[in-house]
């Protein structure tokens, strides 16, 4: 059986499943020129070569505006540090209230579909009280028209709504409010949906007929946020981890993001230990903050 098999010693990120799928499949350099092609709104990707600890492996760039997005660990006991927390919600709410996200993958895709067709989100933007930033939020409705309008397959818009739907779900829930009435940050948003599109697209290409994930690192202290700090993991991504096995350790910061939560929990088939397979292709997809250990997601594909 044609097995993927995800190693998540270091957490996962958007950017670094895609980066470590990349490296498996034959053509990677074509695969960044079909995501460009994709005209995701002003987004750019690219990739190149990283060292973490010794080991090289991919990193991938996702940016808008020539913006990337981050997140800031911070030291335990530390007060206050300016940053930008690598989740895609900006946490202002308005609207209505009929239509809460479910909780399973494939509802939360109609839950967004559905507050669409009824017509219970709107298409105002919120525009940041900073003049010096002039990034605007978007609502499902948009996100969702995003994702229709893309050349892509039916099965990848499907599953790239049902992983931003666990995401959506997730905040709505943390937060206490339908998830009609989120907004999203437009940088990290979209930053969000080049991220998701690409692994789903990756996915598919790669065609694994299981996907294995191993128990998830998160992280332990804390991350800023702009609208504080945050314990980790961040309370997003401890709800979309729910059920899956994970773990702390001794690794202070945010390895897991909302968006690599997601992710796992979409496609995994199951999560364990490495089965016995013969591997053909090995991936490494290294992320952006340096730590004693590779800060990288591991992929093996072959046949179990």
């Amino acid at each position: 059986m044609k097995t993927l098999y995800i190693e998540c010693k270091m957490g996962a990120a958007g950017d670094m499943l895609t980066a470590a799928l990349l490296e498996v499949l034959s053509e990677p350099d074509a695969f960044i020129d079909k995501m460009n092609g994709l005209n995701i709104p002003r987004v750019k990707i690219s990739c190149a070569p990283a060292v973490k600890c010794g080991i090289t492996g991919t990193s991938v760039t996702v940016t808008v505006d020539e913006i990337e997005e981050g997140s800031i660990d911070v030291a335990l006991g530390h007060k206050s540090l300016h940053g930008q927390c690598d989740h895609d919600f900006d946490h202002t709410f308005e609207g209505l209230s009929q239509y809460k996200m479910h909780e399973h993958d494939g509802e939360s895709a109609v839950a967004i579909k559905d507050a669409v067709a009824h017509g219970l989100l709107d298409h105002d933007h919120d525009y940041d009280d900073d003049p010096a930033h002039p990034h605007y939020h978007r609502n499902l409705a948009e996100i969702s028209s995003i994702i229709g309008s893309l050349a892509i397959s039916d099965k990848v818009k499907s599953d790239a709504l049902a992983v931003y739907g666990l995401i959506a779900g997730a905040e709505a829930a943390v937060h206490g409010m339908p998830i009609d009435q989120i907004h999203f940050h437009e940088v990290g948003t979209i930053d969000a949906v080049a991220d998701i599109v690409g692994v789903c697209l990756l996915i598919e290409e790669l065609g694994a007929e299981k996907i294995i994930v191993s128990p998830v690192h998160v992280g332990s202290g804390q991350v800023q946020c702009a609208h504080g700090v945050l314990p980790v993991p961040a309370p997003a991504t401890a709800y979309i981890l729910r059920d899956v096995p994970c773990y702390g350790g001794s690794i202070e910061g945010e390895l897991c993001t909302p968006t690599g939560a997601a992710l796992l929990k979409h496609f995994a088939d199951e999560f364990g230990a490495m089965p016995i397979m013969t591997t053909e292709r090995i991936g490494y997809g290294m992320g952006k903050k340096d730590f004693p250990s590779a800060n990288c997601v591991r992929v093996f594909m072959g046949e179990s």
